[in-house]
């Protein structure tokens, strides 16, 4: 029997859980990543990666232009259609959420589809040149027990059947939508268990000639003797069809290889050359988890919340749980946070994942509305579909079911603007702002917000050693490892300020001196008056703003930052 030492255990190694390793690794704690698997995913699961993840995985360092280049082409996957069958007639048509051109106005990292069985293979080899992780597959999590000296957990070589111990001060479980460590601590999921249950099935084709003159990444066929959902991970090579069925009369054996391959052809309308790459089943549900923490064990991902796919919302959200998690385990470990810190993890992803869930549920609601439309809830038949399609009323009230699931695929508002109303921050007593729709992003500085996107030019200097000619975008600016002050005028005062505080890793960044906001976009954005400045998580949130230079500048942020990294 072997024994680790380690700081932090991550167990899980998908998406969720390698980023918190390679976040971990950022901020200097070391981390150990298991995974049960032998390798990356090789089946398609997400597809839908948010332009929020993808800042993250800049802050990560990762290499962007692999990961980009790893994304499908907006051109082939930039709609969703609505169509009798495949290769039938378009009942409907919506564009897949902003990917264009002028996202970069909010962003530096617009929305893709990039399966996760693409992205999965990306993230598991940043692991190779990282110092302080590392990622272990066929590495099954059996135990964990708490002590007043750490956790002490017991995992398993699925390869040799070697038993590992491991001493850790932290366990991040990233352990999916059927958590063993959170059923092992008695943590309950609130919400509906199974809402709809689908088949899988994944097969290697090129469909492309099917939706030439419709090119999308989503194709739902309405047609009630072949419904289903065509998802075109590859228009040329890779594509899943997923369908309806019922667990209580069938199980996944039901589904062989000639049945599937003849369920994708019957949607698909018409012969075409398909092979069965994969199939598998799986249940819609709701749920959020009651709590995210016990002791030093921390749920995050599907372990901490399970949605319907309708938005894309599951891999995403953990992102950010990791995200806003890691610095503050590395605040407390290197002493300039306290522990109660950890506290705030619950206060602030909670009501995120609540909202998240209640929105994909809502977006799965509506797509009830075209079946009606159409009158195959009432007559599920091919001809009953063809016949309400071709009179004039049923067109009309299929055009308006299709509009009505307009808000599904577009939300961006959601995406990049979530914020945390208590937490680890200083509220400025602004009110909190009334919702809109998901659809809507009004970028914003308020505490709890992530920081505004704008494009800045950085002055040559130690700050950023560069030519002067290069562009960033502000979210570059904020550091992982540290505190981040940015000032906009009073700069001095704002220096000597940020001098005196000791114990706290703090860097200052003057807007003016040492980046410029070449046409006040910034500035306005975050809605500072003169003097103003603000406090930036690690994880790109704002935790303070000042739109004035306080009297006691010294003292305000000093006091700022204690009550911000719960420091007593």
């Amino acid at each position: 029997m072997s024994r680790i030492e380690i700081p932090v255990l991550v167990v899980g190694g998908g998406p969720v859980g390698m980023m918190a390793g390679l976040l971990l690794d950022r901020v200097g704690l070391a981390s150990l990543v298991v995974e049960r698997r032998d390798g990356p995913q090789r089946a398609p699961a997400a597809h839908v990666v948010s332009a929020r993840t993808f800042e993250i995985c800049r802050q990560a360092g990762l290499d962007m232009e692999s990961i980009l280049g790893a994304a499908k082409d907006p051109k082939d996957a930039g709609h969703v259609n609505f169509v009798t069958r495949l290769s039938g007639d378009l009942i409907g048509r919506l564009p897949f959420e902003k990917q264009g051109d002028e996202c970069f106005a909010h962003t530096p990292t617009p929305l893709r589809n990039l399966s996760q069985h693409h992205f999965e293979p990306i993230l598991s080899s940043a692991f190779e040149d990282r110092e302080h992780t590392s990622l272990q597959y066929q590495m099954q999590w059996e135990s964990s027990e708490q002590g007043d000296s750490g956790i002490h957990s017991v995992l398993r070589n699925l390869a040799t059947d070697e038993t590992v111990e491991v001493h850790s001060r932290y366990l991040i479980a990233a352990d999916g939508a059927g958590s063993r460590v959170r059923t092992s601590l008695g943590i309950e999921m609130q919400g509906p268990p199974r809402i709809q249950s689908f088949v899988m099935i994944h097969v290697g084709a090129n469909l492309r000639s099917f939706v030439a003159d419709r090119l999308g990444v989503l194709h739902f066929v309405m047609d009630p003797e072949a419904s289903g959902c065509f998802i075109a991970h590859d228009l040329d090579r890779e594509w899943v069809f997923m369908q309806n069925y019922d667990p209580d009369v069938e199980t996944e054996e039901d589904f062989d290889e000639a049945r599937c391959l003849d369920l994708v052809r019957n949607a698909i309308g018409a012969d075409a050359e398909v092979e069965l790459l994969h199939r598998g089943t799986w249940h819609m549900s709701a749920q959020v988890s009651d709590r995210v923490r016990e002791g030093g064990i921390f749920l995050a991902g599907d372990s901490a919340h399970r949605f319907p796919p309708t938005g894309g919302l599951g891999l995403n959200t953990g992102m950010q749980d990791v995200h806003g998690l890691v610095w503050k385990l590395a605040a407390v470990e290197t002493g300039w946070a306290g522990r109660e810190i950890l506290e705030t993890h619950g206060v602030e992803r909670i009501p995120i994942a609540h909202h998240n869930s209640q929105q994909s549920l809502q977006n799965a609601m509506k797509m009830a509305l075209l079946p009606r439309a159409i009158g195959t809830d009432q007559e599920p038949t091919s001809a009953q579909m063809h016949a309400r399609l071709a009179a004039p009323e049923g067109r009309l009230a299929a055009d308006a079911a299709v509009e009505e699931q307009r808000t599904h695929f577009d939300m961006l508002g959601l995406q990049l603007g979530y914020a945390y109303e208590s937490g680890a921050l200083v509220p400025d007593g602004t009110p909190q702002p009334p919702p809109v729709s998901p659809s809507v992003f009004e970028p914003s500085a308020r505490p709890g917000a992530r920081i505004p996107h704008a494009w800045l030019v950085p002055f040559p200097g130690p700050s950023f050693g560069k030519e002067g000619n290069a562009v960033l975008s502000s979210l570059d600016l904020i550091a992982s490892d540290a505190m981040t002050l940015v000032s906009f005028s009073d700069h001095e005062v704002w220096s000597a300020a940020a001098a005196a505080i000791k114990q706290i890793p703090l860097i200052h960044h003057r807007v003016g001196i040492d980046v410029k906001d070449a046409d006040g976009t910034w500035g306005a954005l975050c809605e500072l008056g003169n003097g103003g400045a603000l406090i930036v998580r690690p994880d790109q949130h704002v935790a303070a703003r000042f739109t004035s230079t306080p009297d006691s500048t010294k003292v305000t942020l000093a006091a700022a930052l204690d009550q911000i990294l719960s420091r007593t």
